[in-house]
């Protein structure tokens, strides 16, 4: 099943998780430190939380849709790059606690979207488990591996 991801990065992740509980009438599908996800059923939404710096105000981290498999991300990929968009690549990455076959574009206000297919499940937020600065593995340029260019594709 396809479905669209909306990730926000909040201040509250135990106020956020009780809320988005309450809104979605389901539990987070997955639980981690500074993590949570939801996969609700109706409406098709991939929810998911990364913890933020105490105090800062809710904001968008980075959109998505999820597909079934690396063929739809390929051919995702195919598409974007035909319609003359810039992309970026990324195989075998892990990212948000799973391992992912992706590929990013931005929109016209620079907000990054990404097109992947989960394959399993990963022990760290992302690759760069090392880096500070991956833990926005899933939205942030530092944090995906390709250096700030996901319009460099």
């Amino acid at each position: 099943m396809d479905r669209v991801q909306l990730a926000l990065r909040v201040a509250d992740l135990e106020g956020s998780v009780a809320f988005y509980s309450k809104l979605f009438g389901t539990e987070p599908a997955k639980r981690r430190a500074g993590y949570a996800n939801f996969a609700v059923t109706e409406p098709a939404l991939k929810l998911v939380l990364i913890e933020g710096e105490p105090g800062e105000e809710t904001r968008l981290d980075h959109l998505g849709v999820e597909v079934t498999s690396t063929e739809d991300v390929t051919a995702a990929t195919a598409r974007l790059k035909e319609a003359g968009l810039a992309t970026f690549e990324e195989n075998d990455t892990s990212c948000c606690y799973a391992l992912q076959d992706k590929v990013w574009v931005h929109g016209p206000g620079k907000e990054p979207w990404e097109v992947y297919v989960v394959k399993a499940d990963a022990d760290n937020l992302s690759s760069q488990a090392d880096d500070p600065e991956a833990a926005a593995c899933c939205g942030s340029a530092a944090g995906c591996g390709c250096g700030g260019g996901h319009n460099e594709g």
